[in-house]
This record gives structure tokens, C-alpha cells and sequence, in this order.
């Protein structure tokens, strides 16, 4: 039986600040536990919070990179409700009046092709603590170190079809926050966190069915897990004459299953009002158009002006490099430095990817990678051998040739040496050389990449397969 999906993300996105929302209380990760804490941040009594500006700022400026309206007034709410992690029983947040509304998000989605997202509202709050169950045998832990960290949420319509759609979505809308310095957005971390609704109904209606929310994802693969069990979980249950109830679910991604957290909560459950501590939030135009200049180029623009500007880079080169801001500018510096657009792209979107995330640095600097992609374009190297290279850089600061020359690594053109090399491989192969004489001639990739591994890398490619030719005629 066929089913719509229907989705809408909620994303919390802690803000690139150095203190709290409210409070000058660090935001660190991995510090001991409750040690950036204070009267503020714990709701003590007589403790009065003041606004972060900065985190004001990079609000709207997240705002605007997602095309929203910016309201020069907005007010903070109490939003009530009681968790050990909730030091003060209630969040400051935004409710009615929020700091922005629309916007949208734009992807390319494998079922549909290009999508637009709505962006419903981005507003500011502060963040809660921190429940640990694995500290104690027996005994929840509360870590308030993360309470009042400042948080932008931003929600999208009910625009996304299928669970790859929520995925491809999350790293498009992770792009654009990072390229506009919004936030680090690493879901290891928490600065990002993502609550799905869901729910299911025929093709062709417009009634949307009973949505349930999911949380406890840790991962955007794991967000696409989540939603598959949740949409697989709903459409079993209504299939069997049964309905869905509205609820808070958790993922386990060891089972890859979702389990109830607690009936479904409505707006009013939170008895949100006006926040009494603090007045309506008013900005002035200047500081709008201030976060406007700091946006810098978004990353659709970044794309679109890879595929103008470097005459050999496609749209998915262009997709995929300007999935992380530092490896974009990484390409381009390598370019700048000499090497040719499509080789350098080629080498950012796999080792030097690879390396990054390994690391979280490049290692090799821009214009070394550019020498050693022009040690393959003169022949001194070969591909396979410049890999090789590749690695011994990340731990030296030698120059490529160098490398090269130590690891006995210099292309090899001599055709007697060459010939050694594929009569080496011949004798190891006798089985294939029959096959190949016998009219299997796709083998010769084979031969081919067998005279590579056996040279470690120095033979000449463009020398081997006439040598190669040669050999398997007699």
C-alpha cells in the first residue's frame, strides 16, 4: 500500500559565542563537569540575565543567510515545563514573536530533483543541561555546563517527502551555516541537534496525518535511519487497522528502532509568557545591515561561481568541494598556486578530504600539494606513486621531489627496465596470459596495474602497456 511521507525538521544550532545566552559563563566543550556555571545560568534568586549581542548577531545573521525576514522587534518567553537537566524549570526562548520568519533552503533531491524548504521561523533560547547515564551504576548525571548556552532553532515547514530528502537537507542548511560563521555545527559536540516530525498519508490528500516527533540522533545518517524506521513504523500500524498516536519517540541506533519518550506535548502544555527579566528585543537597521556584510559568499553562490570561473570543474565537483568552507578555499589556493582545476579538485575531494578528516587540519600546504600534482603532469611520478607521496608529506616538511627521490619513486621510462618489470608479471600470471592470447584482451588493465604494484609505483603508465603489447604477442 503506498504512503506520503511528510517531514519537518526542528534544528538547534548552539552559536559561535564565547558565553552563555544570558550570562558570561563559558561555552566549552568537554570541560569538567558544572564548572561554568552561575547565578544567571541556575535561575537563582535575584540573578537577572542579560542578552549575549553576539549571539543576538550571528541570529540575525543566520537569519538573513537563509533569506528570512528579520523583525526589529522580537520578545523572549519562559517556556515552562520540568527536567533534572532544566536547572531553572523554565527555558528563556521565543514563542509568538521571533526573531525572524521565512526563508527557505534549497537542495537537489534524488526522488524529486530541486526542492525549496520553507523556513517557518528562526528564534533564539538558551540551551539545557545535560543528562549522563553511563557515569553512575544505577543513577542519572546532570551536567548544567551546557545550560544557557545560546541556541538558534530554526524550523522548517512540512516540505521534506522522504528521509534521504531530511538528510540532504541537513547538509545543505549545515553548509550555509557554516560558510556564514553561524556555528561549528558538529553533531559530536551537540552545537547541533535535530528533532524530526513525521507522519504518513495517502498520495494526493492534503490533510496531514498524526505526526510523531523523533530525537536522540546523532548523525545525519542516523536522522535517515530514524525517520526510515518511523515512516516503516507508521505505515505498519495503519496498514494493520491501527492509528498513531501523537507522541515523543527516541531513536536507538543500535537497533536501528524508535521507542516512546512521552505523549506528544502542544504549545500550550508550556504555558509559555512574555519573559518578565528581560524587554522585548529591539535591533536598529545598522546592526541588521552590519550581519548582512558578514555573511560573505553563501555556498549555492560558491558553486555557481567554481563552475563559471575553473573551465574543467562540473557541478558535483563544485557540490561536493563546497561541502566544508576550508575545503573550498583549500582548492582554491592549490589552483592559485599553479595546479590545474580538475586535477586539484581530484585530489581535495579524495586524499586531501580523507586527511582533513582524520585530522581536522590539511597537513600539506596548498602550494606543495600544487608541486606535486605537477610532478605527475611532467611524468617525474606517477599517480599511484604521488599517493604514496601524498602520505609522507603529511609528516615531513620536505619538499615532493625530495620524497620522491628517497622512496625511489621517480618514474621509471627505460624500456630494459621496463621489460624486466613485465616479465616479472607475465611469470606470476600464467594462467591470465593464456586467457589473454586467447582473446580476453580487457586483461591488459590488469597487466597493467600488476607492473605498477610490482615497480611500487615507477613505472612509466604510458611506457608499460606497449612493452606489455610486446611480450604477450610472443
Amino acid at each position: 500500500m503506498t504512503w506520503e511521507t511528510v517531514i519537518g525538521l526542528e534544528v538547534h544550532v548552539q552559536l559561535a559565542t564565547e558565553s552563555k545566552m544570558f550570562c558570561g559563563c563559558a561555552v566549552t566543550f568537554g570541560d569538567p563537569p558544572n564548572t561554568h556555571v552561575c547565578p544567571v545560568c541556575l535561575g537563582l534568586p535575584g540573578a537577572l540575565p542579560v542578552p549575549n549581542a553576539q549571539a543576538v548577531g550571528l541570529g540575525v545573521r543566520a537569519a538573513l543567510a537563509l533569506g528570512a525576514t528579520v523583525h526589529a522587534r522580537s520578545v523572549f518567553a519562559r517556556k515552562n515545563y520540568f527536567y533534572p537537566d532544566l536547572p531553572k524549570g523554565y527555558q528563556i526562548s521565543q514563542f509568538d514573536r521571533p526573531l525572524s520568519t521565512g526563508g527557505a533552503v534549497r537542495f537537489t533531491s534524488a526522488e524529486r530533483g530541486d526542492v525549496v524548504v520553507s523556513i517557518t521561523r528562526l528564534h533564539l533560547e538558551e540551551d539545557a543541561g545535560k543528562s549522563l547515564h553511563d557515569r553512575f551504576p544505577g543513577k542519572t548525571a546532570v551536567d548544567l555546563n551546557r545550560a544557557g548556552a545560546p541556541l538558534a532553532e530554526i524550523v522548517s515547514g512540512p516540505d521534506l517527502r522522504s528521509p534521504a530528502e531530511a538528510r540532504a537537507y541537513l547538509v545543505t542548511l549545515k553548509q550555509i551555516l557554516e560558510f556564514s560563521g553561524i556555528s561549528d555545527c558538529s553533531m559530536e559536540k551537540g552545537s547541533l541537534r535535530v528533532d524530526a516530525n513525521l507522519s504518513i498519508r495517502r498520495p494526493g490528500e492534503t490533510t496531514l496525518g498524526t505526526k510523531t516527533e523523533v530525537k536522540n540522533m546523532n548523525s545525519f545518517a542516523n536522522v535517515e535511519r530514524a525517520l526510515t524506521a518511523e515512516r516503516d513504523r507508521q505505515a505498519n500500524l495503519l496498514e494493520q487497522g491501527g492509528s498513531v498516536t501523537q507522541a515523543t519517540l527516541l531513536f536507538d541506533a543500535t537497533t536501528g528502532t524508535v521507542r516512546p519518550m512521552r505523549i506528544k506535548e502542544e504549545s500550550h502544555d508550556y504555558r509559555y509568557f512574555p519573559e518578565p527579566d528581560l524587554p522585548p528585543l529591539v535591533l536598529d537597521q545598522s546592526m541588521i545591515e552590519h550581519q548582512r556584510e558578514q555573511l560573505g559568499e553563501l555556498p549555492e553562490a560558491m558553486q555557481q561561481r567554481f563552475v563559471r570561473q575553473y573551465r574543467n570543474i562540473t557541478a558535483e565537483d563544485a557540490f561536493e568541494l563546497t561541502l566544508e568552507k576550508g575545503l573550498a578555499q583549500y582548492f582554491e589556493r592549490v589552483v592559485e598556486a599553479g595546479a590545474d582545476d580538475k586535477k586539484a579538485a581530484n585530489w581535495v575531494r579524495t586524499e586531501v578530504k580523507s586527511a582533513y578528516n582524520e585530522s581536522s587540519t590539511f597537513g600539506i600546504a596548498p602550494d606543495r600539494l600544487a608541486s606535486l600534482i605537477g610532478l605527475v603532469d611532467e611524468g617525474v611520478v606517477s599517480l599511484q606513486a604521488a599517493k604514496r607521496i601524498f602520505s609522507e608529506l603529511l609528516n615531513t616538511a620536505e619538499e615532493p621531489r625530495h620524497v620522491a627521490e628517497r622512496l625511489q619513486l621517480l618514474q621509471v621510462a627505460d624500456t630494459d627496465q621496463l621489460a624486466a618489470w613485465v616479465a616479472e608479471v607475465l611469470a606470476a600470471f600464467p594462467d591470465e596470459v593464456v586467457r589473454y592470447r586467447e582473446g580476453e584482451t580487457k586483461l591488459m588493465g590488469f597487466f597493467v596495474g600488476q607492473v605498477m604494484k610490482t615497480s611500487k609505483g615507477q613505472a612509466d603508465p604510458k611506457g608499460v602497456q606497449p612493452v606489455l603489447a610486446k611480450q604477450l604477442r610472443r
